[in-house]
């Protein structure tokens, strides 16, 4: 134990309590169904209760021998075959060690069980000292150990159920695949973390759904019937919970029932796969070659490796972690073609010298070509709202790299056009940043608007932009507000008459956020200019 890794450590204590716990439950449904005269309807419960019991005790054990079995030297091949793996001497020490305890209790009452206990406490002695010698010889390269896999039947149903399709709520979910120590873990928390999914462990979605139908291992159903049962599970919970957009599910370590999960869901289910070189793997974990080594041997037993050729995304996870997670939230939340409704200046309700000034800066950014994807007036000219002298000229522009040196051209132009008449703030983002999802508060709701139907004054063919849902945009406005307040601190601090008409607009923004947080409704959404007061001195 003290040779494993602090994370296989907590693993394997947790598995073998878990382990110890189940046959304790085995042994008084057991002793239940033994007992009591029942109905052949409470017969068939517990029998049904002790199946599942018996898969779930052989699934740990599978699951202890997965850690154990990294202690093994592996590399002895002609050294004699052990009987059985350690994991199963475990568990028949977690049997002797119940069969001590309810003897002992028994013992006040039954003469047979007294005469029994110092026996069965030689036998737990003996095992003991058997186990201690077995590791010693499996660490020390003198004894191999069995293949792991018990392939218990219990509770096999592979009659195929109605078709099963996935629910309309269903609409999106990520699956992670890997073998060790790729980052499959970290990159669905930060999916997570930073587009509001719901994650999930395969294992998990499994044993419920072999809960709910009654089933005691659902890893021995056909490839078909588990992909079937991760559906109805996934189904569920986007039924439950009607705000949830995207999910995502891990580790995938099952070809064959990953590759049924994508012929029922089609592309509404991602796979995707985290590939890194076996010694960056090591290098990450902290652990030996050697523990790293059996866990990717246990995953492409099973096919683990294989799920690459089914990936809808290989990513080569060696770069920076910038980049992973730039290429995550890109998957998670791709870009979309948008109906983009365009407009004249003149249309926006400008005045004629702003509107003109406008439709010049249009015309040059439009002649630079593909370089310039998009032009845009937001806040109050998208929606007919702008007041001269009072409202900003809110600009965003979307260009490539290679274009931006020419906007700074144009945008100097547009302010001297501009003149007095109105104070320009643009935004200038490139293609890159958006499909990265690298938007600020304020941003993300520029893009909203467009979305809702506010016209641009031009926009390129093809032009994909990120999809702004409304989650997204209230977490927009409370990260928005601290901002808010410590500007409003800031101009609060300068007596001249521009910073009092700049405080009243974000005290306005302020009061708005506030409302939209506490989910008290805001008509006027972030970055938008709020109207002056109907007297002002």
């Amino acid at each position: 134990m003290a040779a494993l890794p602090d994370k296989d450590r907590n693993r394997l204590d947790d598995t073998i309590t878990r382990l110890h716990t189940v046959n304790g439950r085995l042994w008084d449904t057991e002793d239940r169904v033994r007992g009591a005269l029942l109905s052949a309807a409470q017969v068939a419960d517990c029998k049904r209760e002790i199946d599942q019991l018996n898969a779930e005790r052989n699934l740990l054990a599978e699951r202890a021998d997965e850690v154990l079995g990294s202690l093994a030297d592996a590399g002895r091949a002609d050294v004699p075959l052990h009987t059985e793996t350690l994991a199963s001497v475990v568990d028949r020490l977690s049997v002797l060690t119940l069969r001590i305890w309810h003897s002992e209790r028994a013992a006040a009452r039954d003469e047979l069980a007294r005469r029994r206990v110092p026996a069965l406490h030689g036998q737990r002695e003996e095992l003991c000292a058997a186990l201690d010698a077995l590791v010693s010889d499996v660490v020390a390269g003198r004894r191999r150990l069995p293949v792991p896999a018990r392939f218990k039947l219990y509770g096999r149903d592979d009659a195929a159920p109605a078709e099963i399709k996935p629910s309309r709520r269903l609409r999106w979910v990520l699956a992670f695949g890997g073998l060790s120590e790729c980052g499959k873990s970290t990159s669905a928390e930060f999916v997570q973390r930073t587009c509001g999914a719901q994650r999930f462990k395969i294992g998990f979605l499994l044993r419920q759904a072999a809960h709910r139908e009654g089933l005691a291992d659902p890893y021995a159903l056909s490839p078909r019937r588990q992909a079937e049962l991760l559906l109805g599970e996934l189904n569920r919970f986007a039924d439950a919970h009607v705000d949830t957009e995207l999910f995502t599910i891990e580790s995938v370590h099952d070809d064959t029932s990953i590759a049924e999960l994508k012929r029922l869901m089609g592309d509404a289910l991602q796979i995707v796969y985290l590939d890194a070189p076996f010694a960056v793997r090591v290098e990450r974990s902290g652990t030996p070659a050697q523990a790293v080594a059996a866990k990717d041997e246990i995953k492409m037993s099973r096919g683990a490796h294989q799920v690459a050729a089914l990936a809808d995304h290989v990513i080569d996870n060696t770069g920076s972690i910038a980049a992973l997670r730039a290429r995550l939230r890109r998957i998670a939340a791709p870009p979309a073609s948008t109906e983009l409704r365009a407009a004249t200046p003149y249309g926006l309700g400008l005045p004629a010298a702003v509107a003109s000034a406008t439709a010049d800066f249009t015309d040059a950014v439009r002649a630079y070509g593909p370089g310039v994807r998009l032009a845009a007036l937001t806040g109050s000219p998208g929606e007919g709202s702008w007041i001269a002298g009072w409202s900003d000229l809110d600009l965003l522009v979307i260009a490539e790299h290679e274009a931006i040196g020419r906007v700074h051209e144009a945008l100097a132009q547009y302010r001297t056009a501009l003149g007095g008449a109105a104070s320009l703030g643009p935004t200038l983002v490139t293609p890159g940043e958006l499909t990265a999802r690298r938007l600020t508060p304020r941003l993300a709701f520029a893009l909203h608007q467009l979305q809702q139907g506010s016209p641009v004054l031009h926009a390129a063919p093809g032009l994909e932009l990120p999809k702004i849902s409304r989650g997204e945009l209230a977490f927009a406005a409370v990260r928005e507000l601290p901002q808010v307040i410590l500007t409003m601190r800031r101009l609060r601090a300068d007596a001249g008459p521009t910073a009092l008409r700049q405080l009243y607009k974000h005290l306005v923004l302020a009061c708005r956020l506030l409302l939209r947080e506490h989910n008290s409704g805001s008509p006027a959404p972030i970055g938008s200019s709020p109207q002056p007061p109907a007297c002002r001195a």
